[in-house]
């Protein structure tokens, strides 16, 4: 089943040149309905399928996949009214002792998120809540650096689609627990940057369930003709909004019953 798309294949590699030169030069750029006004959602997802294509050619491994926008927070934070999808690569993942060069990104901020790894394939358009637990291996917890190259933080829907969700950089915890051990509701998250609290929340701001974004995720994937396959790394959507970084700060995130996740950020 192919997307309805109002662009055609020349618009989606004019569109993906832009996104992906501004993604691995850093730089900002404007919002793509700004010479594409009828630009659609679906339109969006045609140019990421296009990166995602480029980038795997490059050499980058698919991780798995993001949910965004998945909390009331973050969907005021953007001005938009219904989640996304982005992909996730090998080489966008960072470990807790390494910095992350802000020099890389163009306005980086981090949000706390329940992440899935699955041990069963993942196929819509009628996947569940249920059946993301029943497919998950063990759910661990994320900071995801999220990167919109937009000019002036001014976007839409279809433009943020066709960047990849903002997608730049994740870490995770080491803490690993199944998804029957605990109340994936009730994970209250606290987010602390150079000592002090900037944000707070609970695990059910994401559509009331972390699974429950994963299972729109999987949805979502199904209008592509795509499934999640097993042995996935899923991010549900950041439970607050997003906080902004820069060079010099150090970010902790502390998750109740998943332990911490922290990072450094550098030149």
């Amino acid at each position: 089943m192919a997307l309805e798309l109002t662009i055609n294949q020349d618009d989606i590699q004019i569109l993906c040149d832009r996104v992906e030169g501004a993604q691995e030069g850093a730089y900002a750029i404007h919002k793509l309905t700004d010479d594409y006004p009828k630009m659609t959602i679906n339109d969006g997802y045609a140019v990421q399928a296009e990166l995602r294509k480029r980038y795997l050619a490059k050499g980058h491994q698919l991780a798995g996949w993001k949910a965004g926008l998945t909390s009331k927070a973050k969907m005021e934070q953007m001005g938009v009214h219904v989640p996304s999808i982005g992909f996730l690569t090998d080489k966008m993942a960072r470990t807790e002792n390494v910095g992350i060069k802000t020099s890389e990104m163009v306005h980086p901020r981090v949000e706390c998120e329940v992440a899935f790894v699955t041990k069963k394939d993942l196929q819509g358009p009628d996947c569940t809540l249920q059946d993301v637990l029943d497919a998950t291996d063990y759910v661990l917890p994320a900071v995801e650096i999220i990167d919109s190259r937009f000019s002036g933080f001014k976007f839409d829907l279809a433009s943020v689609v066709a960047d990849n969700g903002s997608s730049a950089r994740y870490v995770t915890g080491q803490v690993r627990l199944n998804p029957s051990d605990i109340d994936l509701t009730k994970v209250g998250v606290v987010m602390k940057k150079n000592g002090q609290e900037v944000a707070a929340g609970e695990s059910s701001a994401v559509l009331g369930h972390p699974a429950e974004a994963i299972a729109m995720l999987v949805n979502i994937l199904a209008e592509q003709d795509e499934m999640l396959p097993a042995g996935s790394f899923v991010m549900s959507g950041g439970i607050t909004e997003a906080i902004p970084v820069q060079a010099g700060d150090a970010i902790t995130a502390e998750f109740q019953h998943l332990g911490h996740v922290s990072m450094t950020f550098v030149v």
